[in-house]
């Protein structure tokens, strides 16, 4: 609800700040695990992307579904989720805004583990980062780096997905989008 008011001006100093955010998560040398119990939806899921390791318990669901409002991912989805899932793929979440499981979303490669519960969801996260505390912490923060650094041209995606999302705040397709999800009805989208 927060960014329904923004102007386009707004939009895409609010989609800019969102993506340094994700971004600083995605550089921290230290890793970032994301564990999922419930809805990773627009950007939680976009948050979980961002996060070096991501498990999920199987109730989980995932999806980039802000097409139904009218808009764009904004904060890094329509960059992270192909390099995740793949172009195709990424392109059918976005376009369709399906929700997928935890089981689809390990089988896509957008998650590393899916576990039974909450409690088997903590205990795989701290296992994991056990693991990773017993290595050179030097190496653990060169690999992120390293890793990071084959993505690196993705910066111009970054401000192009801001552009377009701060476009779309600005069309009569998102107010009415935004008005549909707050009073919990159906959008009746024009093309303006």
């Amino acid at each position: 609800k927060e960014f329904t008011s923004l102007n386009p001006i707004q939009a895409y100093e609010f989609a800019r700040k969102g993506q340094q955010i994700f971004k600083l998560i995605e550089d921290c040398p230290k890793p970032v695990i994301a564990a999922i119990n419930g809805f990773a939806l627009g950007g939680g899921c976009e948050l979980a992307m961002a996060c070096h390791i991501r498990i999920a318990t199987e109730n989980a669901k995932f999806g980039q579904p802000e097409v139904t409002l009218g808009i764009i991912p904004g904060y890094g989805g329509t960059q992270r989720l192909p390099q995740l899932v793949g172009r195709g793929k990424a392109l059918e979440l976005m376009l369709t805004a399906d929700l997928i499981s935890a089981q689809e979303a390990k089988s896509l490669g957008l998650i590393n583990h899916v576990v039974g519960n909450r409690e088997e969801l903590m205990s795989r996260a701290n296992s994991i980062m056990r693991k990773i505390i017993a290595n050179g912490s030097i190496a653990v923060g060169k690999i992120i780096k390293s890793v990071n650094a084959g993505y690196s041209f993705e910066q111009e995606g970054y401000k192009t997905e801001a552009e377009h999302f701060a476009a779309c705040t600005a069309t009569a397709d998102f107010a009415e989008g935004t008005a549909a999800f707050i009073h919990k009805r159906k959008p009746k989208f024009t093309g303006k």
